[in-house]
């Protein structure tokens, strides 16, 4: 295959558009925004609009009674802290692997985040570490199935429920994965979706709570939409709060994008199957198989880089030489959350009063061992190379292949 691209020689992908564009429009996405303009009517106010028709199908997919559309996949997770009565002092338990939303959410009720390990073996949360790290004011635990890959629901649930907490589950990254048979986000009081646009369901922005409670549902419409209640046209405010609505153009958009998700979910799960087993052999190893997993969805494959078959070059050396062959791997978020400059004492001083700041953990000099040490190897995927054809995705392992065939090039480098 000749030499390392990152040393000169040719790269395995030449083509800047080789993976294809994402998210994907068709004629179907443009006829249905069109539909939305053509109506009129752009802001979610009223009975009968684009938003509710979407919230119903929506909850429809995912196995739920209800769902509320927000403007993005942030808010969706204060929506639901919010509507569960979660406040200033209250602690929130969550992983340190995911996207800032997962604990910004809980910062922004003036609640604390509590950030407790995770399985090293599946990159998820931990039922373990989070019995550990609850006391008098644990309130609830924000769940992440990182990567679309559910986190041990069966366990978790159980040490919500013997401590009376509330489970919120963050499926930002699990559209179309199933758990026994059972859409994702509908286990917990909540279950949380992002859309924006690099999600596997996408309408630029836009996000979504779903519950099967209808208590809690009532009080989340009520808190999204400024205190009003929708259908209701005026001005009378029944709780103070903000607007957490979806206008109607993203509904439109999701409503098209959605028809095509279920396809799409099934030939992601056969190109991963295929691409898992192939990269396994190679030295990358994927998330463990588990039967109780009976659908996975993909915001991104998630696997584990063993140095030892690669010379023991470290993880981010290889980055670098596979990157310069064209294939898009990543390292997903880098690091721990807590390791973030928004965790340091200076910047928590800006949005915490001084009686929540003594309280505090001391983020900054967190060291969560599993967390730390899955950061230093994980490997990432996009979900839209899934979307792939076999002979495009057999450049990945050619690519894997060329490195670990000039792998005294890069122990030079």
């Amino acid at each position: 295959m000749g030499k390392l691209a990152i040393k000169g020689g040719k790269k395995i992908i030449e083509e800047d558009d080789f993976w294809g564009n994402w998210p994907v429009i068709e004629n179907i996405d443009k006829e249905s925004v069109l539909r939305v303009l053509e109506r009129g009517g752009l802001c979610r106010l009223y009975r009968g609009s684009w938003s509710e028709e979407f919230e119903k199908k929506w909850a429809k997919f995912t196995d739920t009674k209800y769902c509320i559309a927000t403007s993005n996949g942030t808010v969706s997770l204060e929506l639901a802290l919010r509507a569960l009565g979660i406040k200033a002092g209250d602690k929130v338990i969550t992983t340190p692997v995911t996207f800032i939303a997962t604990a910004s959410c809980i910062s922004e009720l003036g609640a604390i985040p509590i950030f407790v390990d995770i399985d090293f073996n599946t990159g998820q949360i931990s039922a373990e570490s989070i019995e550990q790290n609850i006391d008098k004011d644990t309130k609830a635990v924000i769940g992440v199935h990182y990567g679309g890959y559910p986190f041990d629901i069966d366990k978790v649930k159980k040490v919500c429920q013997k401590y009376k907490l509330f489970l919120i589950e963050d499926a930002a990254h699990a559209h179309g994965t199933k758990w026994k048979g059972k859409h994702v986000g509908g286990f917990g009081q909540f279950g949380s979706f992002s859309f924006q646009e690099s999600k596997s369901l996408q309408s630029g922005e836009g996000g979504a709570v779903i519950t099967n409670n209808k208590k809690l549902y009532e009080e989340a419409l009520l808190i999204h939409n400024i205190g009003r209640v929708l259908g209701k046209p005026g001005y009378c405010h029944y709780i103070l709060s903000s607007n957490y609505r979806i206008s109607e153009l993203c509904a439109g958009l999701l409503l098209s994008q959605l028809t095509k998700l279920k396809k799409q979910t099934k030939l992601k799960e056969k190109n991963a199957d295929w691409l898992k087993k192939n990269l396994k052999e190679l030295g990358i190893e994927p998330l463990p198989a588990d039967k109780r997993i009976t659908q996975r969805g993909y915001y991104f494959m998630v696997f584990k880089f063993k140095k030892e078959e690669f010379g023991n070059i470290a993880r981010d050396k290889f980055l670098e030489a596979i990157n310069a062959e064209g294939i898009p791997f990543g390292k997903g978020y880098g690091y721990p959350l807590y390791k973030n400059p928004c965790f340091s004492k200076k910047a928590l001083s800006k949005i915490y009063p001084e009686n929540l700041l003594k309280i505090l953990p001391d983020y900054e000099n967190l060291y969560i061992e599993n967390a730390e040490k899955f950061c230093e190897i994980q490997l990432t995927l996009t979900h839209r190379v899934l979307l792939s054809s076999k002979e495009k995705l057999q450049k990945i392992i050619d690519a894997v292949e060329k490195i670990k065939n000039n792998i005294h090039e890069l122990k030079k480098y």
